[in-house]
């Protein structure tokens, strides 16, 4: 293992995100909060180990092996999340703990949008910015980690963001990895624009606009309110928000490609979109009608209204809430926690499973059971017209098994901590699928639970949002083998 390249590109990346705490300071010098030496503590603080990290190692000359591209993308997500708890724990308006902080840093920078702070309509503006913040520069990491930064490292971007999507597409967007990873943040960055435009618009106010755009493009769920969408009471709202959540869950890929020809005909002929529209609509039909037959809302309209939202928002592994869903008839809780399962599409800003393993799954189900009726027949899967080769059928079943072994031990972890099963099952299932809002004692936030239970719950997420393979590796013990 050649850790000198590591350490230098750890280095490197601190330095970068140092930068992250200038925003912060801007937002608390137009409110005079007083709270802008924190965020420059924390500047200098990163700043300085950044430069003492690359300092130290920049004569480094040795080239990128997968092994080492593998440890700096793991390591971007957990040096980062632990830098980005010093504006937290030196805040006097929070005085959080260390496992809260870290807590809150890695839920924020995986998009996951579980939360362990209570009393957010009082809280400075610049430390609410902050948390948003850290969702919005996290949902568009996980693409162009792999697609930029390692390729200017020495290490393929596009293999470890091809291996990262299950295999499913090989699509180089433009013939430079580099000029790939400025096009997607173009489209990310217009979509957050249009987004908080069109909040602003809906009757929010601009920092309230900026802010919740942020959680929506990048799929994370964090507010500025402790009523999350619901404090508004707004269909305006709602339905914006409804709208940047559903194209958020998108293959940015597939954006690309609709930008670039400007015709919508790829929507229409990509098998994992359809899939998405398909189940998006079916959840929410189901909910929607399950609502109506029970009488929870007055008017059909509501029944909609509300069903529409969450249905959205826990599928793609938002997490926002328009109204208290835990409080429904538990069928449906568990429904919208299941739905998270499935989430968004792969090459997207969401979590879960991912729409396109889950049909290839579906697909190959339907394979065996037709291969039982004619053992001889051959059969091909297709995605998209096209035939999907079998290691990469192999590859989504090693996924899928990785996925389930690690669900039962951090859920079995979780319940040694204490916490009884609902709230175990749910919040395993919260955090692996960076989805946020749970069901029993972390239904509201939490704040209530045991600092190993936040720990385990901490590991959970970064295991999501590196969709399992990553870190596994890094655990195996020939990883590491010199």
């Amino acid at each position: 293992m050649q850790l000198n390249i590591v350490f230098k590109t750890i280095g490197l990346l601190l330095m970068v995100f140092s930068l992250t705490q200038l925003p912060p300071i801007l937002v608390d010098l137009i409110y005079a909060e007083q709270q802008y030496s924190i965020f420059l503590t924390a500047l200098l603080l990163t700043l300085g180990s950044g430069v003492l990290l690359w300092v130290k190692f920049k004569n480094t000359k040795e080239t990128f092996r997968i092994r080492e591209g593998i440890l700096v993308v793991v390591s971007f997500w957990f040096v980062l999340s632990l830098f980005a708890t010093i504006p937290f724990l030196l805040s006097d308006a929070l005085q959080m703990s260390f496992s809260d902080a870290f807590f809150e840093s890695m839920s924020g920078l995986t998009t996951t949008g579980a939360t362990v702070i209570s009393g957010l309509d009082n809280l400075p503006k610049a430390i609410l910015y902050y948390r948003q913040q850290l969702q919005w520069l996290g949902g568009m990491g996980i693409i162009v980690l792999a697609l930029a930064i390692l390729p200017m490292l020495g290490v393929s971007g596009m293999e470890l963001y091809h291996a990262e999507s299950s295999g499913i597409s090989k699509d180089r967007l433009t013939p430079k990895l580099t000029q790939t990873a400025k096009v997607l943040w173009m489209i990310y960055i217009g979509f957050t624009i249009a987004c908080a435009l069109g909040y602003y618009l809906a009757g929010m106010n601009i920092f309230d606009a900026i802010g919740h755009s942020y959680a929506t493009v990048a799929i994370g769920g964090f507010s500025t309110h402790d009523a999350s969408i619901g404090y508004f009471d707004s269909v305006a709202i709602e339905s914006v928000a409804v709208v940047f959540m559903f194209l958020a869950g998108i293959n940015f890929s597939l954006h690309f490609f609709v930008w670039r020809q400007n015709h919508i005909n790829h929507y229409y002929y990509d098998s994992e979109f359809k899939t998405y529209v398909i189940f998006l609509s079916f959840l929410t039909v189901v909910v929607s009608l399950y609502l109506i037959n029970i009488g929870q809302y007055q008017s059909i309209f509501e029944a909609f209204r509300y069903g529409i939202f969450q249905s959205v928002s826990m599928a793609t592994t938002t997490g926002f809430a328009s109204t208290n869903f835990s409080m429904w008839v538990f069928m449906l809780p568990v429904l919208l926690i299941f739905s998270s399962f499935v989430g968004a599409c792969a090459g997207s800003t969401g979590g879960g499973i991912k729409v396109v393993r889950v049909l290839l799954m579906f697909k190959l189900a339907a394979k065996e059971i037709k291969k039982f009726i004619h053992p001889n027949a051959q059969i091909n899967i297709k995605l998209n017209k096209h035939s999907v080769a079998e290691n990469t059928l192999v590859s989504v079943w090693g996924f899928f098994s990785l996925y389930v072994i690690a669900f039962i031990f951090i859920m079995v972890a979780l319940m040694f901590t204490g916490l009884d099963q609902v709230s175990s099952f749910s919040a395993t299932a919260a955090s692996i699928n960076n989805l946020g809002p749970a069901l029993g004692k972390v239904a509201a936030n939490y704040s209530s639970i045991s600092d190993s239970a936040k720990w385990v719950l901490s590991f959970s997420m970064l295991l999501g949002r590196l969709e399992i393979l990553t870190l596994m590796a890094l655990l195996h013990k020939a990883f590491w083998r010199f």
